[in-house]
């Protein structure tokens, strides 16, 4: 329609009463209809006229010119428009149809507007594709339409309203490209024609038929088919070190209105695919997958690869198999979810205001109202809450007020100044026994403290301890007086040493420390060869001794170390002191071979071995591993080994007695171990505290960086409210994790400033970590929607759980549900929590950190 003719039609009131709205909606309509050029020609010279009587008169809309044939309504290739055909607004059409009708029941012929970034299109040949069932791919039916893919295959093969699908995009018969936005229409989703789009309807076991993930079950296939669990009360396997997200799922899995979204597929009409912060709704479909499995009481236990995957490839920290944090995964996951579900296609740019002395109330319901508009998702709906966040600058006293969301609550653990450690005193003496003792030190402080606080007890002179961390016969590390205490963890093994004078670090003077390592030696014979050969083990504790240097020579150290090991008298008179030639060459002997005797060599050895006796030991410069080095002299490093022999070691050497050791009076003092409340971490983290110098906050009164103090409170909660224990301390000066027990209780008042009455929460889950900052394990507590019983998630075994064994120090992560939203259980308890519902009753203890708990078997799941 040209604009010309447009005011033509104006002449004539008929004119301008029936084109008057087609001209109002002409720009805005999402679709144009054809119609034949001919008849439409016809029409604007009747409405031109006025009269209703003239030739002119259209009739009945005709479109015959248009088809390849009037049985399937094809349209003609190469329609030229304007030529051939016009294209009229959606509301024109519907007018023109009313006013004149469509002759012999002709389809109409709806074409979809385009909106491309530099023009519009009207899609006036509809693409020809192909559509069959992933159930059924020999039953293809040709389609030619450009309405919306998922609705059209739905109504052909009948598929269930509700039922959730996905489509596949096949162009050859080996390549296939997943359609993600079920919704979008054939043009959109660039098919062209000739390609075949394959549906597929989600198993009653929450898999889809196309890529079905490995299920790991312990028993026989009928029974995985047959398999009727609760919901919800599902494992997942562990990938290799994926405990931390085995553990953060199912925390998420057991809450309600997070898990009820992706049960009900609400999220399939909210994925954002568009979302340049998003992961085009990957995670979120990925997320889906893994929990409609566990909740469809048809798994043991699930194993969550393609999640992981996913996980890895939109987030690199968490490629491979490596251990991880429980709360960075959650804190990763809870932000996907937010943006691939976000309902704000198109996020305006907002300038945020200052307070200025506006009350807080209209404040913070400004910046609640500006979050929605860029962040709008089940996730804001769920887990985001309000802080209101105080900054005073400390030179002008500028009060800037302002309100920022948060996910979840990372509060610190109040943390002592002093530590407590246990180490072994190791006496000069070689009578004495080690002893045992506990130690309070500065957390800050230094190896030297820690010599201080021994000294007191031992009354044995700083300056005469060495601090060693023994591990596996041998010194891991001697550390020097002014390391830090933060380098030695809870779980080594300390040793402090008294030497006769001196120190560790003294590298002149009279007296040299030797590092003592305690060998056997073992001997084979291989049998190929007929040779025989000798290696050595290390055994007991490893030693340091402050030696004169001018006793450094073998011979010399023979004696020293006789009497340092504290062998018997009488041993040492039996060994022949006297001659100290071992019973092979030296290169030889440190090699730790021994070759084979030629019958003249044994001869000449047989009355040269008969004038001496055996030595207990022989004696070798070795390195920190306590491997042996070549050679031995004043200069070698200071690690030396005493290679026994087994048979005197046996009749000399009491390897029993020598690791024996005496506990001091400190250590029968039990340790308490520190308990907090919950609150009280809460308080803490609601104090007022000094920026720190790499973070200071701009005051636009000084027009410089202060060190402003700053004071977060809650202003507004919400429904699942995620408290994170803030258990691994880094700092410039240590690195630590703390095992203090936080009382948190199972129902949760809290306060906020939004003028509301408090909040009371129920726990729902709770994500666990076992062991320290090198390693770990994690695992969960949660409590299942539908039947309210609590479980304990180990990885791909689940159990029983009762609310006074959730309490522990391994606690990190806490799941709060505001009571008022809480749903109540649709299922009763199970009546008897000392056997599984599906199998027969099979008592398993867990135990973590010395802490046991029998608890009874639901579901077992075996490799």
């Amino acid at each position: 329609m040209n604009k010309h003719w447009l005011e033509c039609c104006h002449s004539s009131c008929l004119g301008s009463q029936r084109w008057c709205l087609a001209n109002e909606l002409f720009l805005t309509n999402t679709c144009r209809y054809l119609v034949e050029r001919r008849w439409y020609e016809q029409w604007k010279e009747y409405v031109v006229t006025g009269d209703q009587n003239s030739s002119s008169f259209p009739g009945q809309i005709d479109n015959t010119e248009l088809f390849e044939e009037l049985d399937s309504y094809h349209l003609k290739e190469r329609l030229v428009e304007n030529e051939d055909f016009v294209l009229i607004p959606a509301e024109a059409w519907r007018n023109l149809l009313a006013w004149y009708g469509m002759v012999d029941d002709q389809p109409a012929l709806e074409r979809k507007v385009v909106d491309l970034p530099s023009t519009v299109k009207i899609e006036v040949y509809p693409v020809e594709i192909f559509l069959c069932l992933h159930s059924n791919m020999e039953n293809v039916v040709t389609a030619q339409f450009s309405h919306t893919i998922q609705k059209v295959m739905m109504k052909q093969f009948d598929v269930v309203e509700g039922a959730e699908t996905r489509l596949w995009m096949k162009s050859s018969d080996t390549c296939c490209e997943r359609l993600r936005n079920v919704n979008v229409n054939v043009l959109d989703s660039s098919l062209s024609s000739g390609m075949t789009v394959i549906m597929e309807m989600r198993n009653e076991d929450g898999t889809w038929p196309s890529s079905r993930p490995q299920i790991m079950w312990g028993n026989s296939v009928e029974e995985q088919e047959s398999y009727r669990g609760q919901p919800g009360v599902c494992g997942l396997t562990n990938l290799g070190n994926t405990c931390f997200m085995n553990s953060a799922l199912q925390c998420l899995s057991n809450t309600p209105p997070l898990t009820e979204y992706f049960l009900q597929s609400a999220y399939l009409e909210e994925l954002n695919f568009t979302n340049p912060l998003g992961m085009k709704g990957e995670i979120a479909e990925a997320y889906a997958d893994v929990i409609k499995q566990m909740w469809s009481g048809r798994h043991y236990s699930v194993v969550p690869r393609l999640f992981k995957t996913k996980v890895g490839h939109f987030a690199s920290q968490f490629l491979g198999y490596q251990q991880h944090d429980s709360q960075e995964l959650l804190s990763f996951l809870l932000d996907g979810l937010h943006e691939d579900l976000n309902r704000v296609k198109n996020k305006e740019y907002i300038e945020l205001r200052d307070a200025d002395g506006r009350p807080d109330q209209e404040v913070a319901e400004e910046a609640w109202h500006n979050h929605q508009r860029r962040n709008n998702s089940v996730i804001v709906d769920t887990f985001h809450g309000l802080f209101k966040s105080t900054l005073v600058c400390p030179e002008c006293r500028k009060v800037s007020v302002t309100f920022d969301p948060f996910c979840y609550l990372s509060v610190p653990l109040p943390v002592s100044k002093d530590r407590v450690m246990e180490v072994f005193f190791v006496y000069l003496d070689p009578v004495a026994k080690p002893v045992q003792h506990r130690l309070v030190v500065p957390k800050a402080g230094k190896v030297f403290d820690l010599c201080s606080a021994l000294s007191e007890m031992t009354n044995v002179s700083v300056n005469q301890m060495v601090v060693a961390d023994v591990f596996n016969h041998r010194f891991y590390k001697i550390y020097h007086a002014d390391e830090s205490l933060s380098c030695i963890l809870d779980r080594d093994d300390i040793f402090v040493y008294e030497l006769s004078s001196g120190s560790v670090e003294e590298e002149e003077g009279d007296e040299v420390v030797l590092a003592l390592y305690l060998r056997e030696r073992s001997h084979y014979r291989d049998s190929g060869s007929g040779s025989s050969s000798c290696g050595t083990s290390l055994f007991g504790h490893p030693l340091l001794m402050a030696v004169p240097r001018v006793q450094c020579s073998r011979n010399a150290l023979y004696h020293l170390f006789l009497q340092r090991a504290g062998v018997p008298t009488n041993s040492q008179q039996g060994a022949g002191l006297q001659q100290q030639q071992p019973c092979h060459t030296e290169e030889e002997e440190e090699k730790g071979e021994c070759p084979p005797q030629t019958n003249e060599r044994q001869a000449k050895r047989k009355g040269y071995q008969a004038r001496r006796r055996k030595l207990l030991f022989s004696i070798h410069a070795v390195n920190s591993n306590g491997t042996t080095e070549r050679g031995m002299g004043e200069d070698a490093q200071p690690y030396v080994a005493i290679d026994w022999d087994p048979d005197m070691k046996k009749k000399c050497y009491n390897e029993n007695e020598a690791e024996k050791y005496v506990k001091h009076q400190s250590m029968e003092v039990p340790h308490q171990q520190t308990t907090v409340q919950l609150q009280e971490c809460i308080e803490l983290f609601t104090t007022v505290e000094i920026l720190e110098e790499e973070n200071p906050w701009y005051c636009p009164i000084c027009k410089k960086h202060q060190l402003a103090t700053k004071k977060l409170d809650l202003w507004s909660l919400p429904e699942v409210l995620i408290i994170h224990l803030k258990r691994f301390s880094y700092t410039k000066y240590s690195r630590e994790k703390l095992d203090i027990i936080v009382d948190f209780p199972l129902r949760l008042v809290i306060s906020c400033l939004s003028f509301t009455p408090p909040s009371r929460y129920d726990l729902i889950a709770v994500s666990n970590h076992y062991g320290g900052l090198r390693d770990g394990h994690y695992t969960s507590y949660a409590r299942n929607k539908d039947n309210g019983q609590w479980y304990y998630f180990d990885d791909n075994k689940v159990t029983y759980a009762r609310e006074e064994q959730i309490v522990t120090n391994a606690a990190y992560l806490l799941f709060y549900h505001r009571q008022d939203k809480i749903r109540q259980p649709t299922l009763p308890p199970p009546s008897d929590s000392s056997s599984s519902p599906t199998q027969p009753a099979n008592v398993t203890s867990h135990k973590h950190d010395g802490m046991e708990r029998a608890i009874s078997c639901v579901n077992m799941e075996t490799d």
